[in-house]
């Protein structure tokens, strides 16, 4: 019979400790989310409320607080005939950004990381010398600013894709894991007449659909949400992401806000917007959330 291995008290002791631990964590980071999304329904004169006091207000039956829960907020983000024209806009502009990005960052990456994994590649070894000192050393702000500009990417969307095109460290993972790929797959491959695009295509990438879904979320995540890029190479207003615009309209004061007709309070607003930008990666993230720890590990602990 096999015998049951009970736990000690220390060791109940310190499981307790750590799932208070790990609950406490986790409320300190859903909660203040949860506020924005509440305070994003809720009128201005209860934004000024403790976070508990406005929970209890908003979901309380309609009765004595029957006025507390608008979307009035919401309308406005949605109207065309205001502010709601160049959040809507901004947001696709984010939309195609991200998607035009993750797809191009996975295809150099990916591609780099096979070429780089491969024994026979001549000068592999100084590609790769060259890829781990852009991880030590980078020339700065001002000349990848220079640079941009002076390719003629300033106040384009390519400027936001392409200096970042792939992350050093990304790359070298996405090597790992292609080393660790069976060598005998390869071989009987390339008996059946396979070339190596062909066994690039056919057999690594199938293989590898776990770690590229990983990067592909991080890639994403990361475009999603740099706003800085779009701060320093765009100057045309009518280009910015969503991300750029959402930090102007935080920015703005509650005076220059207010002082347009029929506006919605300026903190409903806020809140409104960043609960807009938080949808779409809310939407991808559980279906590639499973990949994503296994991903890493699979490409940090081989090779």
């Amino acid at each position: 019979m096999l015998s049951i291995k009970r736990k000690s008290i220390g060791d109940i002791l310190w499981d307790v400790v750590i799932y208070v631990v790990l609950t406490i964590l986790s409320l300190m980071m859903v909660i203040p989310f949860i506020y924005v999304i509440v305070a994003s329904f809720a009128r201005e004169s209860l934004i000024q409320s403790t976070s508990l006091d406005l929970f209890w207000k908003i979901f309380q039956p309609i009765g004595t607080h029957s006025n507390a829960f608008t979307l009035d907020a919401y309308k406005e983000v949605f109207d065309m005939s205001g502010i709601g024209v160049q959040v809507l806009r901004s947001l696709a502009i984010s939309i195609c950004v991200t998607v035009v990005g993750t797809v191009l960052d996975l295809i150099f990456t990916t591609t780099m990381a096979y070429g780089l994994s491969r024994s026979s590649l001549v000068g592999k070894k100084p590609i790769l010398n060259v890829v781990l000192f852009t991880m030590v050393f980078s020339g700065g702000m001002i000349p990848l600013f220079l640079v941009v500009q002076g390719l003629g990417l300033y106040d384009s969307y390519a400027a936001l894709i392409l200096p970042g095109l792939i992350s050093a460290y990304n790359m070298l993972i996405v090597r790992n894991f292609f080393m660790e790929l069976p060598a005998g797959l390869e071989e009987a491959a390339s008996i059946d007449g396979c070339t190596d695009i062909g066994i690039f295509f056919k057999i690594a990438l199938p293989l590898s659909m776990p770690i590229l879904a990983t990067f592909g979320l991080m890639y994403g995540v990361g475009i999603w949400n740099n706003y800085f890029d779009a701060l320093l190479y765009l100057d045309d207003s009518s280009k910015y992401p969503f991300q750029l615009v959402l930090r102007n309209i935080v920015n703005q004061s509650a005076a220059d806000l207010d002082s347009l007709d029929d506006l919605p309070p300026s903190d409903t607003l806020k809140m409104a917007v960043i609960v807009i930008g938080t949808v779409p990666i809310l939407c991808v993230y559980p279906f590639l959330q499973k990949y994503f720890a296994a991903g890493v590990m699979v490409g940090a602990i081989k090779g």
